[in-house]
């Protein structure tokens, strides 16, 4: 469980980054961090895997604050995955840059190559490449593999998809739901809406160093006192059901105006057309 106690936060201690930000994510949740640039997602990132210790308040691991656990502690509890792969590759094969994290941590061994083995299989590299001639989409899926390889319990993604494509940023999101299913706590930044409604199940929306907002995912995307406060557009599905709902007020109350995917949208159109000619056969006998 990570935990945020009134923390403040800043660079230098000079300019004020988070402002008394308090919340608590559970084991095996999938929480994105939204907000514009500047609101304060990255810091509150390092600080959840101690690149940054705050200035007041508390950041706590387990019930453990985070300035009394030693970094090799922290990198076993917390992975971290930069938005530029290329701030945390550093070897010259695919195999020993997945097998760096376990030597950094006084792991390396049998066991530690056959789970490299095993995720070199399920990724579908090739050992022996050479991480820099691999185009972006790989070398963001090898970093993200040399976090999954160790397994920590909870990964912390700070704008994973930037920069991909659409076929790129489903390779990565699957990963990560794979890695969620199997009980691993997902923290993600992420500026995409997409993104964040097709997998994160709790959003916290960040603004001007604060938490002004902490639901469900679609609860968060159809508050528009949140989106507006925190410049946010909502998914195109989201923002399509508004539209329905203002111009067709006899929407509003249906589940056209609360659909949350293409196909729950188009479920309840085709719903909400039999209803109608339902009544209207009615009327007419």
């Amino acid at each position: 469980m990570i935990e945020f106690d009134d923390v403040h936060a800043s660079y230098e201690a000079t300019l004020p980054i988070l402002k008394g930000v308090s919340f608590t994510i559970r084991d095996g949740e999938f929480v994105a961090f939204v907000g514009t640039n500047g609101a304060g997602k990255s810091t509150t990132m390092r600080l959840v895997n101690g690149l940054l210790k705050p200035d007041a308040g508390q950041v706590l691991i387990d019930g453990v604050p985070t300035t009394e656990l030693r970094t090799s502690e922290l990198a076993r509890r917390v992975g971290f995955l930069f938005q530029n792969p290329d701030s945390q590759i550093c070897c010259n094969t695919v195999r020993e840059e997945l097998l760096f994290g376990f030597k950094a941590l006084g792991q390396a061994g049998p066991e530690a190559d056959e789970r490299v083995d095993a995720i070199i299989e399920e990724f579908g590299f090739d050992a022996d490449d050479d991480p820099f001639l691999l185009n972006r989409g790989a070398r963001q899926l090898l970093a993200l593999a040399s976090i999954v390889v160790l397994a920590p319990p909870v990964v912390v993604l700070d704008e994973p998809t930037t920069g991909l494509d659409y076929r790129e940023c489903a390779k990565v999101m699957d990963i990560v739901r794979r890695i969620h299913e199997r009980g691993t706590t997902v923290i993600m930044v992420c500026h995409d809406m997409e993104v964040v409604a097709d997998y994160a199940t709790r959003c916290i929306v960040m603004s001007d160093g604060t938490v002004v907002d902490d639901a469900p995912t679609f609860d968060v995307l159809r508050n528009r006192d949140t989106l507006e406060r925190a410049s946010l557009v909502p998914p195109q599905i989201v923002d399509l059901s508004f539209e329905l709902a203002r111009d067709m007020p006899q929407l509003a109350e249906t589940a056209v105006a609360r659909a949350n995917t293409v196909d729950e949208m188009l479920a309840a159109v085709a719903e909400e057309a039999r209803t109608t000619q339902d009544v209207e056969r009615s009327v007419c006998a």
